[in-house]
């Protein structure tokens, strides 16, 4: 009998309406010290108790008096008045001032009786037992009358209000101590699978580090939670249970992973143990984030989120995030969308609600054009280096290139980029960029999408600079034909970059005896390829066209001998680690990825790999500095430190102009 995956798979929509009708939000306050407030939520209004200030109080240093003694005072005709001592600040002294008088008053210090004015003392000349007042006041000068900052029964601060130390500073100024605040509610954590490791341990085959527990905790604090990571579960339900058993003590309860219900994971099995209603939601119709897991147990919510990265934090965004935003009263999340043209066609899966991830580039025509990022929902990296996402419908399966997208941003501003790479993947370039940083700090945004994706970015001015490798078939030569077939001659330089070698990535050995193309097709031999549009796909395929012509038959027959011709890698170091474990018996890399892995090579073709720079940056500040570091001594030395990797005599030399 085969393995249900999904119990049943609802839409977002009724995952929410199912979790508001089992689960009710109901925020809470508590009363904390002053001294601990704030970044806290005011719970309700604050009422102050008294004036601010209690009294009238002098605003600078000088004397307090009538004003209508002072009306005809001028320098030459002072107002001389009878001195009749001084108040300090904080100082009880019962004075009163009656007509012709005057006393010296310090800035804070309560205004006497029969004073309604305070004339600076930059303004007076005293002398003797009086105090001549050289320019005339109004009543209420230079005085801060009770109650003129706060009155007593004056809302200070209204419900929602995060404080900051300006609103602590008033609640100082009230003569509070303590404050009621929305309780932060708690949120227990765990990761659960045979394979997850604590980061610090060593990892055996097979092993991954537990990225979960860490991005969920903070991102639990960032809504207003406070986290309590409770650590990693196997896979064993007696030993789950008891660990959820633990934390029902908590207002919220999230694990990750162990949601599909596969053979190895259980928890879906061990929630409905632990109360009704027990599991609400089992999969919902949205990607990525299928998998994801809803119960109810003692008016508690659990959500079981799924392993993979950027599927747990989705989800948790659209899920979780709001509940602790509400519990913890910081309100919701302002979303901030922009506008954007899809730079490619986008394809979504057919019924599932996508939230796709996208990095935004400027366009030289104004606005910005996104790119979906290529990483699975696996990678970390995925969710990290996205700009934003774009929400698309269960029925749309397809996005045309050029079609205007609304964006969700992942922060309130895009960082500008320095500098945008988009094109082919390379090491070589890592090292450049690290040069380059050395000298001067530069933020680079690296958009991998292969040679024909970068040149296309470049047409589009979309990128500062693409990497290229692409071979013309005819002639043999490398990336100067590719101008005029994409039409950008007039639009682009071409600059010479470095040597890199191709070749096949086997098991150390190359156990299978390996040559060339020729080889691959059948013998129980396994292939990795790389994705179309990659310099490295189109040699591959010219080498297979050979090969075919060898043999006697069509490249589509010798295609479709090889196991894994379909299998695409999206990287060199992709292939690499197909390779290293197991996943496939070889594949077509560089030779710097081979070296990193401690596989064998066998040398195919060594191509170059040069740089498109769209005309309108090419006297782009950090163009100009990346075209420095490409001609520097410091780069060549360091490029030749990396296996399969050559400076060229010629390198940095521009060999062509638009």
């Amino acid at each position: 009998m085969g393995i249900k995956e999904f119990h049943d798979v609802v839409s977002i929509e009724e995952a929410k309406s199912r979790l508001e009708k089992h689960y009710i939000v109901n925020p809470l306050g508590e009363k904390i010290s002053l001294e601990d407030a704030t970044g806290r939520v005011a719970f309700s209004d604050i009422v102050s108790q008294i004036d601010v200030p209690p009294f009238d109080r002098a605003s600078m240093d000088g004397y307090a008096l009538r004003a209508k003694d002072t009306f005809y005072a001028d320098e030459d005709n002072p107002a001389a008045l009878r001195l009749k001592g001084y108040i300090k600040a904080g100082e009880k002294k019962k004075v009163n001032i009656k007509e012709g008088e005057a006393v010296g008053i310090a800035t804070g210090a309560p205004v006497p009786k029969g004073a309604n004015a305070v004339v600076m003392v930059e303004y007076t000349n005293e002398g003797g037992k009086g105090v001549n007042i050289q320019r005339p006041v109004v009543p209420g000068e230079n005085i801060m009358a009770a109650g003129s900052d706060i009155m007593r029964g004056e809302t200070v601060i209204r419900e929602g209000t995060i404080l900051s130390p300006r609103e602590t500073g008033v609640l100082s100024a009230l003569g509070t101590t303590d404050v009621e605040v929305f309780r932060r509610p708690t949120v227990a954590i765990i990761s659960t699978g045979d394979e997850i490791v604590a980061p610090g341990n060593a990892l055996k085959f097979g092993e991954i580090y537990d990225v979960n527990a860490r991005a969920l905790a903070d991102g639990v604090r960032e809504n207003g939670g406070e986290p309590k990571v409770l650590g990693i579960v196997k896979d064993h339900q007696s030993a789950l249970l008891k660990k959820l058993e633990a934390m029902m003590k908590y207002d919220i309860i999230i694990t990750s992973g162990g949601t599909s219900a596969g053979a190895g994971d259980v928890l879906y099995k061990v929630i409905d143990k632990l109360g009704k209603p027990g599991i609400i939601v089992h999969g919902i119709a949205i990607k990525p984030g299928k998998p994801t897991i809803i119960g109810v147990a003692r008016e508690k919510p659990i959500f079981g989120l799924p392993g993979y990265p950027t599927s747990a934090m989705i989800t948790f965004h659209v899920l979780v995030a709001p509940i602790l935003r509400r519990l913890s009263g910081v309100g919701s999340k302002k979303e901030k969308r922009i506008k954007a043209r899809a730079a490619m066609r986008l394809f979504s899966s057919q019924g599932r609600h996508e939230y796709m991830l996208l990095n935004l580039v400027s366009s030289s025509s104004g606005g910005y054009s996104a790119y979906p990022t290529l990483s699975g929902s696996g990678a970390i990296t995925t969710f990290a280096e996205a700009d934003g996402y774009v929400e698309i419908p269960q029925n749309t399966e397809i996005i045309e290139e050029g079609s205007e997208i609304d964006v969700v941003l992942a922060s309130e501003v895009i960082k500008p980029a320095d500098l945008t790479i988009i094109g082919s993947h390379c090491i070589g370039t890592d090292v450049l960029l690290r040069v380059m940083n050395r000298r001067t700090p530069t933020f680079a945004k690296i958009i991998n999408v292969g040679s024909s994706g970068g040149l296309a970015a470049a047409k589009r001015g979309e990128s500062d600079i693409s990497g290229t490798h692409l071979i013309d078939e005819r002639t043999g030569e490398y990336n100067v034909p590719f101008l005029k077939k994409m039409e950008i001659s007039n639009k682009v330089y071409l600059v010479r970059g470095y040597d890199r070698e191709q070749g096949f990535v086997t098991a150390k050995g190359n156990p299978k005896k390996i040559k060339g193309a020729r080889d691959l097709a059948g013998s129980g031999i396994s292939f990795i390829n790389r994705n179309p549009g990659s310099g490295t796909r189109i040699l591959f395929d010219l080498e297979l066209k050979k090969a075919a012509k060898i043999e006697g038959i069509s490249q589509e027959e010798l295609k479709n001998k090889i196991t894994g011709y379909e299998i695409e890698a999206k990287s060199h170091s992709g292939v690499a680690a197909a390779v290293a474990f197991g996943r496939a018996d070889a594949g077509l890399a560089i030779r710097t990825v081979a070296h990193q892995y401690g596989l064998s090579f066998v040398p195919l073709k060594e191509e170059k790999y040069d740089f498109v720079i769209p005309r309108e940056k090419f006297e782009k500040p950090a163009v100009s500095a990346f075209l420095r570091v490409l001609k520097s001594t410091e780069f060549k030395k360091e490029l030749k430190k990396t296996p399969g990797l050559t400076p060229t005599r010629d390198i940095g030399k521009i060999i062509h102009s638009p």
